[in-house]
């Protein structure tokens, strides 16, 4: 995979920023150009890492870029309106993605919560921001309670709009139960991919040198879905 490639999910809390830097790490392993851009950040008042920050300590691609930071833990729209402070253009979103794109041979874009969450000015979505760049949408998905019908919703909406998407499992568990075998099984969407529960405390090197083990060879991987799914049956 080539080209740009946003990161959304199907909810807020479900691993894009890991799954975002395994992602970069792979390929940045496989010796491409990766940049990685965050449209908007939010909650920074909270002291946590942004989420650039932890895929560059973790991924070391060639760039990060975040474009609008707001202090509370809201939607980037809500979060821009409450901060007093200029949301985000759609129009500058796709001027950056596309600029940044014609140096690096993969760009990763992570959203912010789900797939239609209001990222700027006028409500625009990652969806709209993957159809407008003609990007292709790596879906990352729970393994719990819930996952199909919010994997099929997501997949749907990718789906009206022509872009095509690949389903990466965020945090796998180390034991799995019932309810997440059973999902797996029956989980909607092209499976790529599935990150260990816990990965994103990993020491840096230790997760660039297992990130290809989380992914198929579309995102720079050697992860056989197939195999993962009988195994874990």
């Amino acid at each position: 995979m080539a080209g740009t490639v946003v990161i959304t999910g199907t909810d807020t809390g479900v691993g894009k920023t890991i799954v975002t830097a395994a992602i970069a790490a792979a390929a940045t392993a496989a010796g491409q150009r990766v940049a990685v851009i965050k449209p908007a950040q939010t909650g920074t008042a909270d002291g946590d890492e942004p989420d650039a920050a932890t895929v560059a300590r973790l991924a070391e691609p060639a760039i990060t870029r975040t474009l609008a930071s707001f202090p509370d833990p809201l939607a980037p729209l809500a979060a821009a309106r409450v901060a007093g402070e200029d949301p985000l253009t759609a129009v500058m979103a796709q001027l950056v993605a596309r600029s940044i794109a014609e140096d690096h041979d993969l760009t990763l874009i992570e959203g912010a919560g789900g797939l239609l969450v209001p990222l700027g000015e006028g409500g625009w979505t990652a969806l709209d921001l993957a159809a407008a760049l003609g990007a292709t949408a790596v879906v990352v998905a729970r393994a719990g309670l819930g996952t199909l019908n919010h994997t099929a919703l997501t997949l749907e909406a990718l789906a009206r709009r022509d872009v095509p998407a690949l389903v990466v499992i965020g945090a796998w568990p180390a034991e799995p139960e019932l309810v997440h075998r059973t999902n797996l099984q029956d989980l909607p969407g092209d499976l790529a991919g599935a990150i260990p529960d816990g990965a994103g405390v990993m020491p840096p090197p230790l997760f660039r040198r297992e990130a290809a083990h989380w992914l198929d060879s579309r995102l720079y991987g050697r992860f056989d879905p197939v195999a993962f799914r009988s195994h874990s049956r």
